[in-house]
């Protein structure tokens, strides 16, 4: 499996339509916290995300052994595709929006693995994340998907360009709109306090 982790992803899924599973194994857990936390910050839900974290490696094993995978980019914005048009399709099932709100029972930033600290730290840190939350909330939902998948999922622009149908310019211009109001609500927030 240490083998394994050193490899590309380009190779490993070669290896996976090989018939070495672990190769997938490998694959999954080097992206799972980036798919995860794109899905959970769009649908909100810890089941749902799951769930849908779970057809996305479904769906990306039928493709790989169908022989229907060709390496046109890298697996991850590929993988993310697929979750992001999954979780379209979800709201279109149930017709409503996703919102991003403080859930009591999941803490999204735990995902994201950041390093332990005192306890005053991450009182602070959660605050912090709650404030970034609550004002993520308020966003439009195209400029919240774009800073979402950018910061979170670590995307390109080209790469979110690609999973939100639109043009490399019309993402850009998504992202800067957002951070513009992020600022703005920040700073009249501030000057409230």
């Amino acid at each position: 499996m240490k083998a394994l982790s050193k490899k590309s992803d380009h190779e490993l899924v070669y290896l996976f339509s090989e018939g070495q599973s672990e190769a997938l194994e490998t694959l999954v857990l080097r992206h799972k916290d980036k798919l995860y936390t794109s899905i959970y910050f769009l649908v909100k839900d810890k089941y749902l995300a799951e769930d849908i974290f779970q057809e996305v490696f479904i769906r990306v094993i039928d493709t790989m052994r169908g022989g229907r995978y060709s390496e046109e980019g890298k697996f991850l914005p590929w993988a993310m595709r697929i979750a992001h048009n999954l979780c379209v399709d979800h709201f279109r099932k149930v017709k409503r929006t996703p919102v991003i709100r403080t859930s009591e029972d999941t803490d999204i930033f735990e995902v994201l693995n950041f390093s332990e600290g005192s306890a005053e730290d991450k009182m602070m840190r959660r605050q912090s994340h709650d404030r970034v939350r609550d004002l993520l909330n308020k966003l439009p939902e195209d400029q919240r998907e774009v800073i979402i998948l950018r910061h979170y999922a670590d995307m390109s622009f080209k790469e979110i360009a690609a999973a939100t149908d639109c043009s490399i310019n019309t993402a850009l211009g998504r992202m800067r709109y957002g951070l513009i109001n992020l600022r703005k609500m920040m700073t009249y927030k501030q000057a409230a306090v």
